[in-house]
């Protein structure tokens, strides 16, 4: 899901507010993500917009904005809001904590599956909107950083653009890339008051948003530790499940890097839609883990289906 941040101070969004967009698939209807819901309940609505969601929090939100009237899955396409879109897109990874290295087998995992990600079909559902182009993620001026210091265990939205930057500083900004931050397990990230696996107000498990760098306008994820089950999937390891957070947060970075591009009438992304339901999947086709096990990745909606497919 999107996070808007205003250069280096984030912005948390908690309930849309103001009409819902009435232009139909690919229109512009002039609206910005806040314009969203003005007098309409908020559970409705996208309530943490910029975050994925929980499972629990994702099945409560369908349950609410269901049927007919724009829950994630019922059928709203999404909708072009005028905003800028990466359309050749990198990533650069960042491991932040001593726990990581070269040798790690979920960082070097996670660093294969990036290589894979942007040219295959999964990723390709996205080339539908706004001339988005599969890509080689991992073709940027830097692909991997490894910083050995060590989170502090509650790491905020401003100590993750930190990272980002003193990341832009070691290696220089690249305008393409989503600098994705991924923290050690005993770690956790909090956003105001909503916070990842093992804080105290469990709401989302990762996030996307942007913000004002030394370099300029910077995409950014940020990446904790799936250590808690509303944030993993059934069968799936430590790694699989952060594959499905980069299956999502990158798509999303993508199709609405700024929050103002390709969203639902009720604030949705295109992976919000899809986030739980149908199952995340696997794919051997597209390369393994270290410890053998298949690439996963999530459903993701397609405005050409009118649903949520796998690939195309």
């Amino acid at each position: 899901m999107r996070k808007i941040s205003l250069a280096a101070s984030a912005v948390v969004v908690f309930a849309l507010v103001a009409g819902c967009s009435s232009a139909g698939p690919g229109e512009s209807s002039g609206t910005t993500q806040q314009d969203l819901g003005r007098g309409q309940p908020s559970e409705l609505n996208d309530p943490l917009p910029g975050h994925f969601p929980t499972q629990e929090r994702f099945a409560r939100e369908l349950a609410h904005g269901g049927g007919g009237g724009g829950g994630h899955t019922s059928g709203s396409n999404l909708s072009y809001h005028g905003g800028p879109t990466i359309t050749s897109a990198h990533i650069v990874a960042i491991f932040w904590g001593s726990s990581w290295s070269t040798s790690d087998p979920i960082s070097t995992s996670l660093s294969k599956y990036i290589a894979n990600y942007g040219g295959n079909g999964e990723y390709h559902v996205i080339t539908q909107y706004s001339g988005i182009q599969s890509t080689n993620l991992a073709g940027g001026r830097t692909t991997v950083w490894y910083d050995s210091s060590n989170p502090p265990t509650n790491v905020t939205d401003a100590d993750t653009q930190a990272e980002v930057q003193k990341c832009i500083n070691a290696t220089g900004y690249d305008a393409s890339a989503i600098y994705e931050v991924f923290t050690p397990n005993g770690v956790y990230s909090s956003d105001g008051s909503s916070d990842s696996c093992g804080g105290s107000n469990l709401q989302y498990c990762a996030y996307h948003g942007h913000f004002t760098s030394s370099g300029g306008d910077t995409k950014y994820a940020s990446m904790p530790y799936p250590s808690c089950a509303g944030c993993q999937s059934t069968g799936f390891t430590d790694a699989q499940n952060f594959e499905h957070f980069i299956s999502h947060e990158t798509r999303e970075a993508v199709t609405d890097e700024d929050g103002n591009a390709w969203y639902d009438k009720r604030g949705y992304e295109a992976d919000d839609k899809c986030a739980w339901s149908p199952a995340p999947f696997t794919d051997s086709a597209n390369g393994t883990n270290a410890d053998g096990s298949a690439f996963a990745y999530q459903y993701e909606w397609s405005n050409a289906n009118s649903g949520c497919i796998q690939k195309n």
